[in-house]
């Protein structure tokens, strides 16, 4: 149980600090999009383990965004 809430958590948290990042506009563009594509990776395992589909269909074009917007900015 302990798992599965820190890895949602883990998910949650790297979110957030990519989107401020992002917002930020401090040319921390790289890393917060590398923060979204690990917090898509994170949420999409638990949500896959608690079978939440629809947070899973989610999270696979939040990982496309965070790979797409890392090549954009290198």
């Amino acid at each position: 149980m302990l798992r599965e809430k820190s890895l949602e958590w883990f998910g949650v948290l790297t979110a957030i600090a990519y989107s401020m990042l992002v917002a930020s506009n401090t040319g921390n563009e790289v890393l917060g999009f590398t923060l979204l594509f690990i917090s898509a990776i994170a949420i999409g395992v638990w949500s896959f383990s608690f079978k939440h589909y629809g947070m899973l269909f989610l999270q696979i074009f939040y990982a496309a965004a965070g790979v797409i917007g890392v090549m954009r900015w290198l």
